[in-house]
């Protein structure tokens, strides 16, 4: 028997068609029939041929055939899970934005497949589509991945990506102006008259790296630099405002002005400043991310940064039908906006 073909590290590569008809002395009609479980083939050879490819980790894509005969209607919404970044489920943005792609999906006669996928092995988001169970993939953050999710566009999965564009990526990606959103979340602070403008959140994710910019694109243009003792690393998980304020203290850190890359951390951070003596806005001006719902009913009412829910989920869904309709696909960044609250 000849060698198998070699397997690369990252992506597994699949054995086409013709090895595994090769393998099995069988023609590759035959091993199409099997794998479909066609009538036409024995039951002998049907087993032999699929435990053949179950051996060799073969994969039929069925996705791309199910999209050709027009028979799928529902669509893979997968959020990545990071241990470091722990951005959990129950994050009402991520519940808005899923009841925006919803909403979207069910317009459009499509139902929704929820899963998740370890951050690190963002290929994984794939195996909805070629299991056959969807028709393409909605993917909620490219986290570090996008090596991985160039692969998969190499591969034409139709797949579009909710994050921050990258310099020369293959994929369609879809999100908001983060480095904007950062300006003007900063650009605010500073015209109310802070001066020492401190930022929580953690820059490793691209979303996140970008409001950094924006932060320190507006703090330049005010003649500032950003003081590496006002920026304190924090995951999405809401009692790390908490920690971030208590870091600050614990540092010693002077500063009137707190710029924190979600609302959950900014209402926690704002709680921990009370603790501390220090009152909002009067001793320390916040601005948050995201405007979730409960951000104009906090006291005081959250001065925030107003991701497009709504026309993220529309336009993720608009741009995925393209692609599955073998029509062109471009990225798209959508526009933040300053909502001034107290």
């Amino acid at each position: 028997m000849d060698p198998l073909p070699a397997q690369g590290s990252s992506l597994q590569k699949r054995l086409q068609m013709a090895d595994i008809a090769r393998l099995a002395g069988v023609s590759k009609a035959t091993v199409s029939r099997a794998l479909n479980r066609s009538p036409l083939v024995s039951d002998d050879t049907r087993e032999r041929i699929l435990a053949l490819a179950s051996s060799l980790n073969y994969s039929i894509n069925i996705g791309a055939q199910n999209l050709r005969l027009r028979q799928n209607r529902t669509v893979g919404v997968v959020v990545p899970y990071d241990a470091d970044a722990r951005h959990e489920l129950a994050d009402p943005f991520f519940l808005s934005l899923l009841g925006s792609l919803a909403d979207a999906l069910t317009a459009r006669g499509y139902d929704l497949l929820l899963s998740r996928v370890d951050a690190e092995q963002l290929d994984a988001a794939a195996t909805p589509y070629d299991t056959g169970r969807v028709a393409g993939i909605i993917l909620v953050g490219e986290w570090r991945g996008h090596a991985q999710l160039d692969a998969l566009a190499a591969r034409q999965v139709p797949m579009v990506v909710w994050g921050a564009q990258a310099p020369g990526q293959r994929y369609v990606s879809v999100g908001g102006d983060n480095a904007s959103g950062g300006m003007l979340a900063t650009g605010h602070l500073l015209a109310a008259g802070r001066r020492r403008i401190a930022f929580i959140g953690d820059s490793a994710q691209p979303e996140v790296a970008e409001r950094y910019r924006g932060y320190c694109q507006a703090l330049a243009a005010q003649g500032l630099a950003p003081d590496p003792q006002l920026c304190v690393p924090a995951s999405f998980q809401a009692q790390d405002g908490a920690h971030a304020v208590h870091e600050l203290a614990r540092r010693g850190a002077a500063y009137d002005g707190l710029f924190a890359c979600s609302d959950l951390l900014a209402m926690t951070a704002i709680n921990a400043l009370r603790t501390l003596g220090r009152e909002v806005p009067r001793d320390v001006g916040v601005v948050g991310y995201d405007d979730i719902a409960l951000a104009s009913y906090f006291h005081p009412p959250l001065s925030t940064i107003r991701q497009p829910v709504r026309a993220a989920g529309e336009a993720l869904v608009a741009t995925l039908m393209a692609q599955i309709e073998g029509r062109p696909a471009a990225s798209l960044q959508l526009p933040a906006e300053l909502v001034v609250r107290r």
